[in-house]
């Protein structure tokens, strides 16, 4: 999904769930992309770890809680049109945010498994610059990347962090998507964790933690 291109599919209608400071008082945002089989709620629960005074939580839901049917690593097409609709998703929980009064430089996306792998794909799809991402055990979607990604992420702070042997994220597509970003002009930080199984660590608990403080700094 590119930037203005709005999608009617299978995620549009779910609740967004929303948490942390009221959107009417909050100076920055985290929109929160859950994984395959789990809810934004869950997302919300791990933003607590996060939380600081002044940033609303803004969590969209997927339609059976499953973004796309297949691997990320399927052909784009086959993911249709689960994938454009929660790349929609995403776009409008931002447009909320913006709505509120935060401005896109505020805001930080962060996802995990699936929602790791929606949340690249969005700032890869939509460059500008961004309060940050973190895709954890994630990485941009397709069979093969793009020859090339148009667009300037202006200095965005970006958080990869995965197993090297996660069966989900090959390691060399975390490493692909870190050099996508990199040329976009983001600032990327990859951490691949030895042997660790699908799933989130302390040591990525905190790099994002620092990342969600430099919002509101």
């Amino acid at each position: 999904m590119s930037a203005g291109a709005d999608v009617d599919g299978p995620h549009q209608g779910q609740q967004l769930a929303i948490g942390g400071t009221d959107l009417a008082d909050a100076e920055a945002a985290l929109v929160l992309a859950h994984g395959r089989g789990a809810t934004a709620g869950g997302m919300l629960q791990m933003a607590d770890e996060f939380h600081r005074e002044g940033i609303a939580f803004l969590a969209p839901q997927a339609a059976r809680q499953t973004w796309y049917p297949n691997s990320f690593l399927a052909p784009a097409e086959r993911n249709e049109p689960g994938r454009q609709s929660g790349l929609q998703a995403i776009s409008d929980a931002i447009e909320r945010a913006n709505d509120a009064g935060i401005p896109t430089g505020r805001i930080m996306l962060i996802g995990f498994s699936q929602g790791g792998c929606l949340a690249s794909e969005y700032l890869a799809r939509n460059p500008r610059r961004y309060g940050g991402l973190a895709a954890l055990s994630g990485g941009l979607i397709g069979e093969e990347l793009d020859d090339e990604y148009p667009g300037d992420l202006e200095g965005t702070p970006i958080f990869l962090g995965c197993s090297d042997v996660d069966p989900h994220i090959p390691e060399v597509r975390v490493h692909e998507t870190a050099a996508v970003f990199d040329s976009m002009g983001a600032d990327v930080t990859k951490r691949l964790y030895e042997g660790m199984a699908h799933g989130v660590n302390d040591d990525e608990l905190e790099f994002v933690s620092k990342m969600v403080v430099d919002l509101v700094a």
